[in-house]
Order: C-alpha cells, then structure tokens, then sequence
C-alpha cells in the first residue's frame, strides 16, 4: 500500500468555500479514478489559520502516480479546477491570499505489517 497526506494551512475565512469545493470537485474526481480516501480533518493552527489534511490509500506508487496522470488529465475536471479559481480572484491570487503551505506528501506506517 501507498499512503499520502495532502496538507493545507488556510486562512479561516476560506476555510467553508474550500471544504466544499474539495467535497464537490475534488473528491468526486479522485474517487472516479480510483483514490481512496481515509478522511480528510482538520484542526486549528492559530487565531486566524486552520490546518486541513486528508489521508488517501493507493495499491502501490505506481498505482498513485496512474490515478494523478488521469485525475490531471481529465478535461471536465480541469474546467471545473479552473472555473473555480476565477470565481475566488484567480489561482494566484488564492494560493497567494488563503494558503500559508501546502504540502502533498507520503506517509509511512509504524505499525509492520504481516
């Protein structure tokens, strides 16, 4: 199995736009492709941040790398992705204004498997 964490620190005004975006574009195309969500949280980081991280689970690597190369080559998607950004100033300007990091990133278990 293959494990990432996708990890966000958002400005708290964003945060309510950004949850149903990911429940309403991103994780319907994700698990069009295969991706399997473990949960998606999130907890304060400061008076004016949030913290929101998911968990997702692949068969393997190459099974995450396969899943992303459709995610990212699916055209309604990218439309959507796109349509978006425009509607919240610009990709630019989101990233720019609501997200002080982040990271996608593997994660391994401490826990050895038989």
């Amino acid at each position: 199995m293959f494990y990432r964490r996708k990890f966000y620190i958002v400005k708290n005004e964003f945060i309510d736009i950004f949850n149903k975006h990911f429940l309403e574009t991103n994780l319907p195309n994700q698990l069009k492709y295969g991706a399997r969500l473990v949960g998606r949280w999130m907890i304060p980081h400061s008076d004016t941040t949030t913290e929101i991280f998911a968990i997702w689970e692949y068969d393997s690597y190459e099974s995450y790398q396969e899943i992303e190369k459709n995610v990212r080559s699916d055209s309604k998607h990218l439309l959507r992705i796109k349509e978006w950004y425009t509607k919240h100033g610009g990709r630019e300007y989101v990233f720019k204004t609501f997200f002080l990091e982040v990271r996608n990133e593997e994660i391994h278990s401490t826990i050895p498997y038989e």
